[in-house]
């Protein structure tokens, strides 16, 4: 009963982060749609290591994160330089219209890293990420390892699994778009990016801070 209740917790949990719309969301859709689903995958592995790190981080070494409390403006105005620079240049960017097909695209090593790195450094450097697995591992401090690792485990899973799910729904969507429709997706998905950027950025001046994920997930683990 003990790993049952840390295994319906963790999928909780996993199913919050995942469906929350943020800017990892429009980024799959955005590298799907401007190259495969390889791009999309590599940004979701990404996304996956970095909130892997925070977990591991914060279950081993809280104290260290709590260090980083005071920077959290900064990392938060880092975030938001890093997602209005992929929305802006998803905006600025000259698209070549090409019909959507189902043929390969060729993508090379260091493109794939390079959106791997951005999925790595657009989840590491949003506070709301930092609050939530800090929050989380706060709350759950006082249970046991074992409870603790199926808990972030099965929640890590979930997260990863939805996003992969995103990755080909994009990319199969993809192949029913007209070619205008395809321009339409992508400039949307990049403004989207911006806005997000932009209000983190605002937020994070201004030192407004929103509760709703940290209160979801207080909600979830003390239940």
């Amino acid at each position: 009963m003990h790993i049952a209740d840390a295994a319906i917790k963790g999928i909780l949990v996993g199913l919050f982060m995942a469906i929350s719309v943020g800017p990892t969301l429009f980024a799959i859709i955005r590298y799907s749609l401007n190259f495969s689903y390889k791009a999309g995958l590599a940004f979701v592995l990404g996304v996956s290591v970095s909130d892997a790190l925070y977990v591991t981080i914060a279950n081993i070494a809280a104290s260290w994160l709590q260090y980083l409390a005071p920077y959290q403006k900064y990392i938060g105005l880092g975030g938001a330089v890093a997602l209005m620079s992929i929305g802006l240049i998803g905006l600025l960017r000259k698209l070549k219209p090409k019909r959507p097909s189902s043929a390969q695209i060729a993508i090379s090593g260091g493109d794939i890293f390079r959106i791997w790195m951005s999925g790595f450094l657009v989840n590491t450097l949003n506070p709301g990420v930092f609050i939530t697995w800090l929050g989380a591992v706060a709350i759950t401090a006082s249970t046991s390892g074992l409870y603790r690792f199926v808990l972030f485990g099965t929640a890590l899973v979930i997260i990863l699994g939805i996003d992969f799910s995103k990755v080909f729904l994009a990319d199969r969507i993809k192949r029913l778009l007209t070619v205008r429709k395809v321009i339409y997706v992508q400039r949307f998905s990049a403004a989207c990016i911006l806005f997000i950027g932009i209000a983190l950025m605002v937020g994070t001046i201004l030192n407004v801070h929103s509760a709703g994920e940290g209160s979801e997930i207080n909600r979830i683990l003390t239940r």
